[in-house]
């Protein structure tokens, strides 16, 4: 059969590309030809028409609504998370086929000659799920805005405070670049000054920062209310860092925001308000009481829990800071790239975001204690299959190659292959080595203003041999202690492997000739 199918995730980053690879190798190993679209935080290329014209069936990998869902309108479809691609592809293959025999569902049969629909949010909450699942997808709606932002913002800072070490003397650069008046950057800028392209480097990424308050909470009422909750989701996160509510200011207001214009949106008007209630009455109605809130009732006691949030972990030292880098370590190595990793990533990066331009040195430890326990699981098992190969079937080695370059490119998700064939042993081991690698980050001091890039933003991260210490000492302990687990306890596929290859040997036929899923 051939297959079209759409992969997205929240980030648009890691689980996008993977569902893609997942479902055309299973589709390959199944006989049947799978092309698909990726909608990820790097743009998409559609489709060719031809292509999903020939389809038999379609697969939705996605937890964002589908761009131009209406393209396969008529044709058998199964739709699931992006996580069960990743985990399970071939399940997912088996569903498509059967809902190719069982033919097209009726009303995607009378949707296939409708009109193109209108356009849908980027978001994708279920309207059945709890009220948690609900308030999570809300959540990563806004903050899957933001991280572009945070990573464009925070590298560029962090380029100008290295410029500017470089083009200040002593060390005088990084407090120097931050009072230089932005009038001298715009009326004398100099293509050969040092200082003029740090002052430069500088400037841009804190524009950037300027919006992180405003996209998280617009984002987040965009997904509550669609278009309408832009505007009062925006204006609620711009007073909020007016006020200094910071972060927690915006998601407030994202919610606040998001639900009253929801509730505008609904009201039963006269036939001639309506063409002006999204436009005028709505965006008018809801920042005004998002305002009066902000400014009024709520926004003060968040600015004082602002407050009290900052002057709490600016007062961190020694032993605390060791055991927070432990315990995000642990969440980050805990379900690799999954809802509790995201929490313990996205608290560092609200705490970079709100702190990183006002020089909070522990904003900047928080950062390089995730990021590094973030790389470990994938480098451990691409380390565990590379030093005791026979624990680990052909396609675990296989995947190991790729996870050396996931793990240095702090992408967690590299290790989901290894925890969905065995979860218990690789999670335990990833949850010790990441919080090792978190308690050590924290006591050697290493501090990065980068969100996002793993080893290849090295050069931005303060202690950096420090930082590598913990990153390898990590690897190490995880990779010693999924060995060790495996070792107790054999995986029979691998068993089967090996006899397998050695019956091949045996008869002279070349191993790589077997079945992989001997």
């Amino acid at each position: 059969m051939k297959f079209v199918a759409v992969s997205s995730c929240p980030t648009g980053i890691a689980h996008t590309y993977m569902a893609a690879e997942a479902l055309e190798q299973a589709g390959k190993a199944a006989g049947h030809e799978v092309h698909v679209e990726t909608q990820g935080a790097a743009g998409s290329t559609p489709l060719d028409p031809a292509i999903i014209a020939a389809a038999d069936g379609v697969i939705y990998a996605a937890d964002l609504e589908v761009q131009a869902r209406e393209r396969f309108a008529g044709k058998p479809s199964v739709d699931v998370g992006v996580k069960k691609a990743v985990h399970d592809p071939t399940g997912v293959l088996a569903q498509a086929v059967a809902a190719v025999e069982a033919g097209v569902p009726a009303e995607d049969a009378a949707a296939a000659g409708a009109a193109p629909s209108a356009p849908r949010p980027a978001t994708k909450v279920d309207a059945n799920a709890g009220v948690g699942t609900r308030v999570r997808q809300w959540l990563m709606t806004g903050v899957s805005y933001m991280i572009p932002f945070v990573a464009a913002g925070g590298i560029l800072i962090a380029l100008g405070f290295m410029v500017a070490q470089v083009a200040w003397p002593g060390n005088e650069g990084p407090v120097a670049v931050t009072a230089v008046p932005v009038e001298d950057l715009i009326t004398s800028f100099s293509i050969t000054s040092g200082q003029d392209w740090a002052v430069l480097l500088y400037q841009t990424g804190a524009a950037a920062f300027g919006f992180l308050v405003a996209v998280l909470s617009g984002f987040i009422a965009y997904a509550i209310a669609d278009r309408p909750g832009l505007v009062p989701g925006f204006v609620g996160g711009a007073i909020s860092v007016v006020i200094g509510a910071g972060f927690l200011g915006g998601l407030v207001t994202g919610f606040v925001g998001g639900f009253l214009a929801l509730w505008i949106s609904r009201w039963k008007v006269p036939k001639g308000v309506r063409g002006v209630m999204p436009v005028v009455v709505t965006p008018l109605l809801s920042s005004l009481l998002t305002g009066f809130l902000m400014f009024v009732l709520i926004g003060r006691p968040i600015a004082n829990v602002m407050e009290g949030l900052t002057s709490w972990l600016n007062g961190l030292s020694g032993s605390n800071l060791v055991l927070m880098g432990a315990l995000l370590g642990a969440m980050m190595g805990f379900d690799l790239g999954g809802p509790i990793n995201k929490v313990a990533y996205t608290f560092a990066v609200t705490g970079l975001a709100t702190g990183g331009l006002t020089g909070d040195a522990v904003q900047y430890r928080i950062m390089a204690a995730v990021m590094a326990a973030g790389m470990i699981a994938p480098l451990a098992m691409a380390l565990a299959t590379t030093v005791r190969r026979a624990l680990f079937t052909h396609a675990e080695r296989e995947n190991g190659k790729a996870a050396w370059l996931l793990g240095l490119s702090f992408i967690s998700e590299g290790a989901i292959p290894f925890a969905a064939a065995d979860p218990w042993r690789v999670i335990v081991s990833s949850v010790v080595g990441s919080s090792a690698t978190g308690a050590i980050a924290m006591a050697v001091g290493s501090g990065v203003r980068a969100p996002h890039g793993g080893i290849w933003v090295l050069p931005l991260i303060s202690n950096p041999l420090g930082f590598l210490l913990a990153v390898a000492v990590g690897t190490v302990v995880t990779a010693g202690v999924v060995v060790v687990l495996k070792g107790l306890r054999p995986n029979p596929v691998v068993q089967a492997e090996r006899e397998a290859d050695a019956a091949a040997a045996t008869a002279g036929t070349p191993a790589a000739a077997q079945p992989a899923t001997a």
